[in-house]
């Protein structure tokens, strides 16, 4: 049951080409427990494109660009498609109905189309930024430490709609063993974290907080509880919020060293 819950947690949030296993519900009992395992997959992925990156000393335009590009190439973009559809559902500044219909639409706005090369274009800055390893490193976490919070809003929040893509890993989730594992991921890398570099490390941290605090108040007042669109939103800000956090850290540091 566990190895057919790890390889449903990959079939569904990335790209990285395991064995299939049937959709059905004993199949997604721990599933959300290894989620955090496709960031840890991802953050490997864009640590091997820093040592290219270091080893070759290309531009560092190019590296953030292929960083960014990377979380989209692992995921499928899966995510960056919640994160979109939420735009255009906040954008629509309609009534919790409205926007839920919106969040279902298979079309793509032009709002969601304008944010979303907007937070690629952020967060390739950033990785550019991010050049020395200890930061990347911290920045690289984020991804294990978003899809843990992530795990633990989908069975500790309240759900929004009765169906969907979230309540089809939520029904059938462990919450016992979500929540714990859930909690013990976040600790490792923020321990990890906090070694390699105790400010980014902290500040990173506290940006994910601060992103996982704004998503339950937003997603419960404008959407009477969370979705699969809404996890995929928070994902895609908690990640760019943390990087932002521990890129903007380090470099108050260096000015003020």
């Amino acid at each position: 049951m566990l190895i057919k819950s790890l390889l449903s947690a990959f079939l569904m949030y990335s790209r990285i080409p395991v064995p299939r296993v049937e959709w059905r519900e004993e199949n997604r009992r721990f599933a959300l427990c290894f989620f955090p395992l496709v960031g840890a997959v991802l953050a490997t992925a864009e640590l091997a494109w820093y040592w290219l990156y270091a080893a070759l000393g290309f531009n560092p335009l190019l590296f953030g660009a292929g960083a960014a590009s990377l979380t989209l190439i692992v995921t499928g973009g899966i995510h960056m498609d919640g994160y979109c559809d939420v735009c255009d559902a906040l954008a629509s500044w309609g009534g919790r109905e409205k926007m839920l219909a919106v969040m279902d639409d298979p079309h793509i706005g032009s709002f969601a189309a304008v944010r979303a090369a907007l937070y690629v274009l952020l967060q390739a800055g950033l990785f550019a930024q991010a050049g020395e390893w200890g930061l990347m490193l911290v920045c690289t976490l984020v991804f294990v430490q978003s899809r843990s919070f992530s795990a633990l809003a989908a069975v500790m929040f309240k759900s929004a709609k009765a169906e969907g893509t979230l309540q089809s890993f939520r029904r059938p989730a462990d919450k016992r063993a979500v929540i714990a594992s859930g909690l013990a991921f976040l600790a490792a890398t923020l321990a990890a974290a906090l070694y390699t570099d105790s400010l980014c490390g902290l500040c990173a941290f506290l940006g994910e907080v601060l992103c996982f605090v704004y998503y339950r108040l937003m997603s419960y007042k404008k959407f009477g509880g969370v979705t699969g669109d809404l996890a995929g939103y928070f994902l895609q800000l908690c990640e760019l919020a943390a990087a932002g956090f521990a890129v903007f850290a380090d470099l108050i540091r260096s000015f003020a060293l």
